[in-house]
């Protein structure tokens, strides 16, 4: 499959999401696009989150790990599963009582204005940057085995990929993404389960067979429980996938603006439910499907691909997609579960950031429909600019596999939240709302600190994905060294 191929197949698609973004855009309203008129059928945003939690991260990086990490990534998503169910039945509730736009105005009520910018401050960079992970991992893709061969530079290739996801959003916003993700976790499922038959029949293997090979035993190791001390140790792993799902899901906007477009909360936790088990097996797949790719690559002699002139775990499936022989329908499955596994988080991280800027920092809620609308529309192009910025700096500054730096971000990132929200849910306190931004900055710098230290310090111990629940006990600790003491007793509230 040629650069060619894959261009026309890539216009394709988007001209498949323009329809779609036709008819779904057609209201042109900001509750249509903020709230998609609070009519989205469940099942449809619980089929559709699987392919935007998963995203192109998953779809590449997570397979592109099984050789350093074998299936250790499961302990992870493991406590992804509680966390999803923590989600559904503590915070959802929060939300559709207060019946939010921005999930951040939940701040604003309950503790006050610089609370409430804290938390969508931090909202802001984590997904700024969560977005730009994975973009950034569909671009050198697309660079690598497509515009490479044209001597097109990477900036152009990430320029047209953003503006591509700001054409088919820019009307219908989060009511034309329940629709779009819909189809583009359709594409890539069945790019998964295509590469795994295709891959299986070349090795003359029966997937039963796959299972109790000797080679997948040596990839598929996944509870680690006999150092402590290790970043993927069982316990630590658990805890901060429970946590990371908390923060990037439960208190991210992204992902709980779709929730929201549920007629009522009963159908939104339903929603959550089904989409958690769907994802749990459906990640376990995609470990296979990894254990698979290397298992191949060694039999047929397959080095991993350069880039930069360093070895790139993350672009050996699309290495052997569409460079190995295994036919057509391979490649063009592969290219459409790609391109449908990273535009399925991206554009929904667009339109989430324009939704928290035009809510939380511009006010557009008491401004008029026409006003309001004028400043949606150019905070969403703002917002288009600002990834396509971070996206592109990333390939200077980034030197590690992609699901791990995602993972390790949102650590520092979301604790912030996830003290507030806590906070807040299980106390009664008030705070000084004035010191709030203190609290959340010095907390943050213990993070970096303590993640900074040579491990030799720390007797050999190495933080993990537990620097994230860290930081929300820290911002927590913080949060009650401010509270407000309670009003004294009047003799009229005594009487």
């Amino acid at each position: 499959m040629n650069a060619s191929h894959i261009l026309l197949l890539i216009s394709g698609y988007f001209v498949l999401l323009l329809i779609i973004s036709y008819f779904t855009g057609k209201n042109d309203s900001n509750e249509d696009f903020f709230k998609a008129g609070k009519q989205s059928p469940w099942y449809l945003v619980a089929f559709g989150m699987v392919g935007a939690s998963l995203s192109g991260v998953t779809f590449i990086s997570v397979p592109g790990w099984v050789e350093s990490s074998q299936f250790s990534y499961m302990q992870v998503v493991f406590g992804y599963f509680l966390g999803y169910l923590i989600t559904a039945f503590v915070l959802l509730p929060v939300y559709y009582k207060q019946n939010v736009t921005s999930i951040y105005e939940y701040l604003d009520e309950r503790f006050g204005f610089v609370s409430y910018k804290v938390g969508a401050i931090s909202f802001f960079v984590s997904r700024v940057l969560g977005a730009a992970f994975r973009l950034f991992l569909v671009a050198i893709v697309l660079q690598q085995f497509v515009f490479d061969a044209w001597n097109v530079p990477f900036e152009i290739t990430v320029t047209l990929s953003i503006l591509l996801i700001w054409v088919y959003t820019f009307r219908g916003g989060i009511k034309t993404i329940v629709w779009t993700d819909t189809l583009q976790t359709l594409f890539m499922l069945v790019s998964v389960g295509l590469s795994i038959y295709f891959i299986l029949d070349k090795m003359d293997w029966t997937f039963i067979e796959f299972l109790n090979s000797q080679e997948l035993g040596k990839y598929s190791k996944t509870f680690f429980t006999d150092d402590f001390s290790s970043k993927n140790n069982l316990v630590k792993s658990f805890l901060g996938g429970m946590f990371i799902t908390i923060c990037m899901t439960g208190l991210d906007q992204d992902m709980m603006q779709k929730n929201l477009t549920c007629r009522n909360l009963g159908e939104a936790q339903k929603n959550m439910v089904s989409f958690s088990i769907v994802l749990v097996v459906v990640t376990f797949v995609f470990m296979l499907l990894g254990a698979l790719l290397f298992i191949y690559a060694d039999a047929q002699n397959i080095a991993l691909p350069l880039m930069d002139g360093s070895p790139k775990s993350d672009l050996l499936f699309p290495e052997i997609a569409l460079n190995s022989g295994l036919g057509i329908t391979v490649a063009i499955t592969f290219m459409l579960g790609l391109i449908a596994a990273a535009y399925s988080s991206a554009d929904s991280a667009l339109t989430s950031l324009t939704t928290s800027f035009c809510v939380d920092f511009l006010n557009t809620g008491k401004k008029s429909e026409s006003v309001a609308k004028r400043t949606r529309r150019i905070t969403h192009i703002g917002m288009s600019v600002l990834l396509i910025v971070v996206v592109i700096s990333f390939k200077y500054i980034l030197d590690r596999n992609v699901i791990d730096g995602l993972l390790t971000v949102a650590s520092y990132t979301y604790g912030p939240l996830l003290g507030l929200f806590s906070f807040g849910i299980f106390t009664k306190h008030q705070v000084k709302d004035k010191y709030v931004w203190i609290v959340a900055i010095v907390c943050v710098a213990i993070i970096l600190i303590l993640a900074k230290l040579p491990v030799e310090y720390l007797g050999g111990y190495i933080f993990g994905y537990e620097l994230l629940p860290l930081n929300g006990i820290l911002t927590f600790i913080g949060l009650w060294l401010i509270r407000k003491k309670p009003a004294a007793a009047t003799t009229k509230d005594i009487m």
